[in-house]
């Protein structure tokens, strides 16, 4: 932690890594889109990991679930996309991916949100864009977020940019975020790198801050 014009100003993950001032995003780690992760076993592992350490650490847990509008609602830009991702040329023929019922728009249960935790929806691919969570981390005293989970160079990628732009210090748990496409991902994390704009860590030494934070 560094000081400055009387701000402490983080600089590693020990400086954040505090349930009075970090909260965990579990992003989209719903049944339809973790089993088209890649290593989607393993990094459904590392997330649990992480999940019962902050649990058992007191610290707040907000997941993401994202879903699908009927057609007839859901406007141009879900249409055009359900027609990129589906591969069809007309929006007629495209179907809503995560209609809020089914099976696959469910979070898996091997980290099913507790009652003292929230889920909340969204149809965008930003954690922040159309939900209250922003009000919600800013109401808790939060000012440093770790995120993990599903997909990282589709949806944490945005959400990681979003958070550093509203004043959020991110921390990314790698190898608890899963991937469709491996250069994607290779371009997201240099991006992270180059960038700045986020700490990357790995789950074990995450892990092993969370439980060092509640000694």
């Amino acid at each position: 932690m560094k000081k400055a014009y009387g701000l402490d100003i983080p600089v590693s993950r020990e400086g954040v890594c505090h349930p009075d001032c970090m909260a965990l995003l579990v992003y989209d780690m719903q049944v339809g889109i973790v089993r088209q992760a890649l290593n989607a076993q393993q990094v459904t592992s590392n997330v649990v990991s992480v999940v019962t350490a902050a649990r058992q650490g007191g610290y707040h847990i907000f997941f993401s679930r994202h879903l699908s509008l009927p057609n007839q609602a859901a406007g141009v830009s879900q249409l055009r996309t359900a027609m990129a991702w589906q591969r069809k040329d007309r929006a007629e023929e495209t179907k809503p991916g995560f209609p809020r019922d089914p099976p696959q728009a469910q979070i898996i249960p091997e980290v099913m949100p507790l009652e003292s935790e929230v889920i909340l929806e969204k149809l965008g691919m930003s954690f922040f864009v159309g939900t209250p969570l922003e009000m919600a981390l800013r109401d808790c005293g939060v000012s440093a977020i770790a995120i993990f989970g599903v997909v990282l160079e589709i949806g944490i990628e945005p959400t990681v940019r979003h958070a550093a732009d509203l004043g959020f210090l991110p921390v990314v748990v790698e190898d608890g975020c899963g991937s469709i496409n491996e250069q994607a991902r290779k371009r997201s994390l240099d991006a992270f790198a180059f960038g700045s704009s986020c700490i990357v860590t790995d789950s074990a030494t995450f892990c092993e801050q969370i439980v060092r934070s509640g000694e």
